[in-house]
């Protein structure tokens, strides 16, 4: 098992490395210049400033999170600046939107970081100018920074085989069944995508029937859902026998979802994360077997908002990174307590 186990998370790891970033007869998507910074909050005089950089300005999970920020500069009494990419290999454009950051005299800016590698010397350097920097749903490969407010994502990855693999026994698969399972993911550079992954293949690994599979060939395809159905329908073209599908992030999933709903392929299930309309259809659907791993990202920033202003303050946090945790929706958590108290900021 231990050798299996290796073998698919060095196989991940080097999918991750190629996957292809276009599909023949789908036009590869031109990178959108980042917007220069706008109000999130009431402009007040006499009030700390605080930016917030998110990666997706189109994606329905970032507008959750600007609603957090825009929700705790009310609360803690600060004005809030937004601006972000539109695309989550758009690092540069974000390590542009920290100079400014810079040149605006920020009081402390929130960021979730498109690529955690790249983007960790301009945090650095943020960091060492004094302002303080707080990470949200993304970390970045270096210690310079206050405080970090994300998803566990292997846990959250090896959640989410899990439910695939509960969700594909809810369809009636044994473990003598043909189960074959497609992943799509938007970048190979984010380190968030990669630990979800990784997360996702060492629980199925350990977990699944010997003879369930994951296809081996990850669709890598950033943009709207819109955009992404092309890619989740070649997907579902080029391999027949495929039985489910796993979207590692919004807009993934949404894409997915939507292709799994225009084309009727109610004999596909999902898995995937994060809130979308078009998840949230197929879920109430009781022809579809789907669910989702939903995130905390309103209180990703709301916290890291709080913190914050903490920090300006002179408080020094006490840990380096907070796990916000996760919930599983699908049609039987669907109306929880739990869940219901997540969805509500949906």
């Amino acid at each position: 098992m231990r050798t299996k186990l290796m073998g698919l998370l060095c196989c991940a790891a080097i999918l991750m490395c190629s996957c292809a970033q276009n599909t023949a007869g789908v036009t590869e998507r031109k990178t959108k210049l980042a917007p220069s910074f706008a109000p999130l909050t009431e402009i007040r005089a006499g009030r700390r400033n605080l930016y917030i950089i998110v990666k997706n300005l189109d994606s329905d999970y970032w507008r959750v999170t600007l609603d957090g920020a825009k929700a705790a500069g009310n609360d803690y009494n600060c004005n809030i600046y937004y601006s972000g990419t539109y695309a989550e290999s758009d690092w540069d454009l974000q390590a542009e939107l920290l100079d400014d950051c810079v040149k605006k005299k920020a009081d402390a800016v929130l960021i979730a970081p498109d690529d955690s590698v790249r983007l960790a010397p301009k945090v650095s350097e943020v960091y060492h100018k004094g302002i303080p920097v707080v990470l949200i749903d993304t970390t970045a490969n270096t210690d310079d920074y206050n405080i970090c407010y994300m998803t566990d994502n292997l846990i959250a990855g090896q959640n989410a085989a899990a439910e695939m693999i509960d969700l594909m026994h809810r369809k009636g698969y044994d473990d003598a069944s043909p189960v074959r399972i497609g992943v799509m993911v938007c970048t190979t550079t984010s380190q968030t995508i990669n630990e979800r992954l990784a997360g996702f293949f060492q629980y199925w690994a350990q977990n699944a029937p010997q003879g369930w599979k994951i296809i081996q060939d990850i669709r890598c395809f950033e943009g709207t859902a819109e955009e992404t159905v092309p890619y989740a329908e070649a997907l579902m073209q080029e391999y027949p026998d495929i039985t489910g599908v796993f979207g590692t992030n919004d807009c993934t999933t949404a894409g997915l979802a939507k292709a799994l709903e225009e084309n009727e392929r109610t004999d596909i299930g999902i898995v995937g994360f994060d809130y979308s309309d078009e998840i949230m259809r197929l879920i109430r659907n009781p022809d579809f077997d789907a669910s989702t791993i939903v995130q905390r990202q309103y209180d990703m920033s709301h916290d890291g908002v709080k913190a914050a202003m903490q920090i300006i303050n002179g408080k020094t946090m006490p840990v380096k990174f907070v796990d916000m945790g996760v919930v599983v929706v699908n049609d039987e958590t669907l109306h929880s307590v739990k869940v219901q108290k997540v969805l509500v900021h949906n």
